[in-house]
């Protein structure tokens, strides 16, 4: 190889990839406004913003990729947990964690501090980060399924049933509560397209439904969920 042509492959390869840097660069810039959805950035998010750092919450909490590796990651908090579970971990940590191996220090927030953090932790989960944090990802299977399929002869669908703690409101053979129908009964009258549609948004399919939503599963886990479901029905003779 001639020392021109060496040259030639360096400056080209250097020249190309900074171009393509700055192309998507400017890119990502221009798409800021809809990924982070500035439009919902009203006052109560932006005080929800200064309250997070008064109480150095990144010191112990990861945030869209920067703090603390010591708590979890807060990016997706709002979806993991919701309003109630996130405001009753700020009010009373030592309550909420008093079974826990995690501990939290009681910062004695104001009601309306508790509030404004738990209005920008619901902004900062919708924002389109493209899938991360990778825990987080709903195309990800929690660890507590990976260690029951790993472990036992459980299906997928089984595996998130157990997951999710259905039989908390349903029965299923001498198991769980009668708060809800019964699998068996569910499985033998629905679809398991039906039932992975009513876990998305149960208000949608049945008006006035009490159970709450699952759309933090993904629409594959739904599937498998209503699949297992309708399976019941089958093993149990219609």
């Amino acid at each position: 190889m001639s020392e021109k042509l060496a040259k030639f492959i360096f400056w080209g390869g250097t020249l190309s990839s900074l171009a393509l840097f700055l192309a998507l660069t400017v890119d990502t810039h221009r798409q800021f406004d809809a990924l982070t959805h500035a439009d919902r950035l009203d006052e109560q998010v932006v005080a929800g913003k200064r309250a997070f750092e008064k109480y150095n919450c990144n010191d112990c909490h990861t945030i869209l990729g920067f703090g603390g590796y010591y708590a979890p990651d807060l990016t997706r908090a709002y979806t993991r947990l919701g309003e109630d579970a996130i405001a009753r971990r700020l009010a009373a940590p030592d309550l909420a964690f008093a079974d826990s191996f995690r501990k939290m220090p009681k910062q004695n927030l104001s009601q309306q501090e508790i509030a404004d953090i738990v209005a920008y932790l619901k902004w900062v989960s919708e924002i389109e980060n493209h899938d991360w944090p990778p825990q987080d990802s709903t195309k990800r299977w929690k660890r507590s399924t990976e260690n029951l399929l790993a472990s036992a002869t459980l299906s997928p669908g089984a595996a998130l049933v157990k997951q999710e703690d259905c039989l908390a409101c349903h029965k299923l053979g001498d198991a769980g509560t009668a708060k809800g129908p019964r699998f068996e009964w569910i499985g033998a009258r629905r679809s398991a397209e039906w039932i992975a549609n009513y876990l998305e948004n149960p208000e949608k399919q049945a008006p006035g439904a009490a159970m709450p939503a699952y759309s933090h599963l993904s629409p594959e886990q739904r599937r498998l969920v209503g699949e297992f479901i309708v399976s019941l029905a089958a093993s149990h003779g219609r």
